[in-house]
């Protein structure tokens, strides 16, 4: 008898277990920005220069990947042309040289030319999610590189961001903050947005998403049409 209440306890232990992930699983929080799982990219080598690894999935568009040594430092000025507005943008090339490197190779190719802002998120994280040319969120440049991060990064409105599929997987999405966003120091901030620009992207959001639901395609469809450096 004992033997058998033992191997209960146990059962009812173990159903109680797969409850709380299932609910776990339905909560409508959305989940951090991120991409389809792709390869990992190099860390920066100690030279300074920048490893960029060719991705297991092609490129969603025909651009080739950037040149290993940063070409710019400081702060660049970017503007986004958008649909929905004019984006002007600060990158901090000190603070994230590969990634800057990247987003400004990209840009000069046309590679975000023409993409839709594919996610916006309005509960829990609030974020518009760019930067994939199929408007999937499962495309990126043919390229991974590594995350830059200190560690002590935080997320509030106008940060410029890049999304993952977990560490040093970064490729072409990346995300605005329109409104302070708790997240794990996890996603390289490689730039931030002035207020009139988060505004912009805040409107969008006021407007949700295509199904109502938190996370989804916005309601306002957003396409980038040009980003050129200043």
């Amino acid at each position: 008898m004992p033997q058998t209440s033992s191997r209960l306890r146990r059962s009812l232990l173990v159903l109680a277990a797969a409850a709380a992930l299932t609910l776990t699983g339905c909560a409508s929080t959305p989940s951090a920005p991120q991409e389809t799982a792709g390869n990992t990219g190099d860390a920066p080598a100690a030279s300074g220069e920048c490893g960029y690894s060719t991705d297991a999935r092609p490129a969603s568009k025909p651009v080739q990947a950037p040149e290993a040594d940063p070409s710019v430092s400081g702060q660049v000025p970017v503007t986004v042309a958008t649909s929905a507005g004019d984006l002007e943008v600060t990158l901090d090339a000190d603070a994230a040289p590969c990634t800057v490197n990247s987003f400004l190779s990209l840009a000069e190719q046309g590679y975000f030319d023409g993409t839709n802002c594919h996610r916006l998120t309005t509960q829990g994280i609030f974020v518009l999610q760019c930067g994939d040319p199929t408007g999937t969120g499962t495309g990126g440049p043919g390229y991974a590189f590594a995350d830059e991060l200190s560690g002590t990064e935080t997320y509030e409105a106008g940060t410029l961001a890049m999304a993952n599929a977990g560490p040093d997987t970064n490729g072409s999405q990346f995300f605005v903050v329109y409104a302070d966003t708790q997240l794990p120091p996890s996603y390289t901030v490689f730039g931030h947005l002035d207020e009139a620009s988060v505004k912009v992207v805040a409107e969008v959001a006021a407007a949700g998403t295509e199904s109502g639901a938190p996370d989804g395609a916005p309601k306002t469809p957003v396409t980038l049409e040009s980003v050129t450096a200043s």
